[in-house]
């Protein structure tokens, strides 16, 4: 079955997208309904048992009164919620700092806003820029953390590679055969081959161990942010984990937040620690977020095609599979012109191979020749478009012009260039 009506992918692929998280967010909705409206219902049953014993014993009657019982419950419902009872002082300079870097972070609590006209005004011009700085960073770490990970990968790669090319010249020496055979291993790993001639581009990780590495690192995070923020906070260790979950995803319901209190012990190290875990942890759980999306977005092409071509076998090039150890091989700058010819033809024999289509990622030169963009190639054809409106050039005139494709910004772009290729992620 093909998609109606000639559909484009990205659109096809976007609109399967919305249906989804729709589907979702109804599923969710019936989920917390189930837990939470009981709860709900019993706490509002307490308050009003409550209230109306107070005003049997105590008020008799009386208009008055109750009307001074309302007045005064209605003032401590808005002290209590801006936070002026039993808490310090909100607008102290650390206070202000915690604010701004709800405001950078775009977490949010709520348990500090603005009430003064100015500082309203003065939030959306200072949240416009901070936020836009804070996603900079966001992305910025996105593609270190990633590069991090590669490296660490490729260096495991690259000794897996040494060792099983020395236990199979060592039992060809064994071998009586042994001159008649051909090497099932290219020699590109000998042992004076220097590991830092070889480019980092031309093997890429997995992006499921990179996922795997960064889903640890987050709950490591959050478990010892956790524990410092249970005892000093007096929070069960679970709402504390719950409340690093909830900042960290920049959700920041407000329910929970930390340095509230109007003293803790070694409260300048508390502070500090608390603003490098809820940086960190930002960081970290907005990576992985990142690569989790990027799995989704294989979930959804692989619908897609199984959509548009019936009960073929589509499944190779958006499942993972599991892949031999000798898959993909490192190839050193000094020695890439012996095999161009010979890798040449190969890519042209097997440019559909389970090796191509597994969850592996191609080389960043098969990357860029499959994709047609990155994000250094968007960047120049927006500053050729200012370019053309302001009569300064043309596009037609730029060599080499490509086509600006949807996803090729954002994100889910720089984590997409870093991993997939194109039958992985652009479609």
């Amino acid at each position: 079955m093909c998609l109606c009506g000639g559909l484009a992918e990205d659109n096809a692929r976007f609109i399967l997208l919305a249906v989804v998280l729709v589907a979702y967010m109804l599923a969710g909705a019936v989920l917390f309904q189930r837990l939470e409206s009981d709860l709900e219902i019993r706490q509002a049953t307490e308050f009003w048992r409550v209230y109306h014993a107070f005003r049997r014993h105590h008020l008799r009657g009386s208009p008055l009164a109750l009307q001074r019982l309302h007045e005064l419950l209605y003032a401590y419902g808005n002290a209590s919620a801006i936070g002026i009872i039993n808490k310090r002082r909100r607008w102290d300079f650390p206070g202000s700092f915690h604010f701004v870097g709800t405001i950078v972070s775009t977490i949010g609590y709520g348990s500090t806003a603005p009430q003064t006209t100015a500082g309203k005004a003065a939030v959306v011009l200072y949240g416009f820029f901070g936020c836009s700085g804070g996603i900079l960073f966001f992305n910025l770490f996105l593609e270190r953390i990633i590069t991090f990970l590669a490296w660490i990968l490729r260096c495991w790669h690259v000794r897996r590679l040494k060792k099983l090319r020395r236990s199979t010249l060592a039992s060809r020496r064994v071998s009586k055969s042994s001159s008649a055979q051909k090497p099932s291993l290219p020699d590109i790993l000998d042992d004076d081959d220097d590991d830092d001639n070889v480019d980092l581009d031309q093997w890429k990780p997995s992006v499921y161990w990179v996922m795997l590495y960064l889903s640890v690192t987050s709950c490591i995070i959050a478990c010892c942010a956790a524990a410092l923020y249970a005892p000093l906070e007096g929070w069960d260790y679970f709402d504390a984990l719950y409340f690093a979950f909830v900042s960290f995803t920049t959700i920041g319901f407000g329910d929970y937040v930390s340095t509230q209190k109007p003293s803790y012990p070694y409260v300048h190290w508390y502070r500090f620690a608390n603003f490098v875990f809820l940086l960190v942890g930002c960081c970290c759980i907005y990576s992985l977020l990142n690569v989790t999306s990027i799995v989704i977005k294989q979930g959804l092409n692989y619908v897609i095609h199984k959509l548009q071509y019936g009960n073929r076998d589509v499944a190779a090039p958006y499942l993972p599979r599991r892949q031999s150890s000798v898959s993909t091989i490192y190839y050193s700058k000094r020695r890439a012109t012996r095999f161009v010819g010979r890798d040449s033809i190969r890519a042209e024999e097997n440019s559909e191979t389970p090796r191509r289509m597994s969850g592996e990622l191609i080389s960043m030169k098969d990357f860029l020749s499959a994709n047609k963009v990155s994000l250094a190639l968007m960047q120049k054809q927006l500053y050729d478009a200012a370019q053309m409106q302001r009569g300064g050039g043309s596009l037609a005139a730029t060599p080499n012009h490509q086509v600006l494709k949807p996803g090729a910004v954002g994100p889910l772009a720089i984590a997409s260039e870093k991993f997939e290729s194109k039958s992985a992620i652009n479609r």
